[in-house]
């Protein structure tokens, strides 16, 4: 599994790729960038590529959740993007872990997730 980051409109978009099944290893990179992108920009707009993503082993579910209650206001805009079912779920079931406006996308809308993030 993998998380991969690259900051986008000079680090106020954080895309974040996941692909496989997220370990609680993975938690110790991509929090931490995370973190240091709040403390330069403020609240953060995020492209969630969940294009492969299998899921989560049990210690990275218990990361995530930590994750999510600490930084519960710090992302302003969440664009979902994924190809399956229970990934356009999953967009409606993370609503109540954060204050963001969170939209799914499918895979072939990736475009349009960006664009989205990007307007005012």
């Amino acid at each position: 599994m993998s998380i991969q980051l690259n900051e986008e409109s000079g680090g106020k978009v954080l895309v974040v790729h996941v692909s496989g099944k997220l370990a609680k290893a993975d938690y110790e990179h991509f929090v931490p960038e995370f973190e240091r992108l709040v403390r330069e920009h403020g609240k953060l707009r995020i492209l969630f590529d969940m294009t492969g993503f299998h899921g989560w082993e049990a210690g990275a579910l218990w990361e995530d959740i930590k994750f999510d209650v600490k930084h519960f206001a710090d992302i302003e805009r969440l664009a979902m993007v994924g190809e399956t079912k229970w990934e356009s779920g999953m967009a409606s079931f993370c609503k109540v872990f954060t204050k963001a406006t969170i939209r799914y996308f499918d895979h072939s809308e990736a475009a349009r997730a960006r664009k989205w993030l990007e307007e005012a």
